[in-house]
């Protein structure tokens, strides 16, 4: 039903989102109709044919469709949830060489990325009360769970806008439909670097400022400045 919503809403025929999913006609057919069990695969196609959060193929279906329409039109703060230290550092040296301009937070758990984004504890008044834009969020942290971490911040008024990427090991885990089921937008199978970012942004109708190769001077220190890293410190 939402696929079918969603695709008309978009003014297109069945042969034309079949096309964008590169599925077969029939295959949106049997969809829309209920009489297909999906793989990720094929959820990840339809909602990037569709301009839409994966998650919202999830949601139900009597939903307002202002519930699902993107927070976001302009470069966003992001933060990494991420407890593994070798993974965070791959990650922000993968984004800071491709320039990545947005700012990046890092919580090294599920308790503290709470903290930071109800800006509890050690985070209060974190970014001047400005909320992340995107979450990349781990699904096997301490303390507090990613699953957890994901309930809380769909489950409030004030948070349940941000779009959150859950990152996991394997595509076919409980845990990740799991976090489908609880709003999550998209996925990451882990190792997360730029590039597999990069894929799954049309999903989250997200973009970001690259500092380009001819900026100088105080154009480029002002990129900079807004790339700047800002992790938080191991807890013990």
């Amino acid at each position: 039903m939402i696929v079918r919503t969603h695709r008309r809403r978009l003014g297109i025929s069945q042969e034309t989102l079949a096309e964008r999913a590169n599925l077969h006609r029939t295959y949106v057919t049997d969809v829309e109709r209920g009489a297909r069990n999906l793989s990720l695969e094929s959820i990840s196609k339809l909602a990037q044919a569709l301009k839409m959060p994966m998650g919202a193929l999830f949601a139900p279906a009597t939903r307002d469709a202002a519930d699902l329409a993107p927070a976001h039109a302009a470069p966003v703060d992001i933060l990494l949830v991420e407890d593994d230290p070798k993974d965070r550092e791959l990650t922000l040296e993968g984004f800071k060489a491709a320039k990545l301009a947005n700012r990046i937070d890092v919580a090294c758990d599920g308790a503290e990325a709470l903290d930071f984004l109800f800006a509890k504890a050690d985070h209060a008044g974190a970014g001047g009360g400005l909320l992340p834009g995107i979450v990349l969020l781990d699904l096997n942290l301490p303390k507090v769970n990613g699953l957890g971490v994901l309930r809380r911040i769909k489950s409030d008024k004030r948070t349940r806008n941000i779009h959150v990427v859950v990152l996991t090991a394997s595509r076919n885990t409980e845990d990740l439909r799991q976090a489908l089921r609880f709003g999550a937008d998209a996925y990451i199978v882990k190792p997360l670097g730029f590039q597999n970012f990069s894929a799954i942004t049309p999903q989250l109708d997200f973009y970001w400022t690259l500092a380009a190769p001819g900026l100088r001077g105080g154009a480029a220190n002002a990129v900079l400045r807004a790339a700047k890293v800002r992790p938080s410190s191991p807890p013990g």
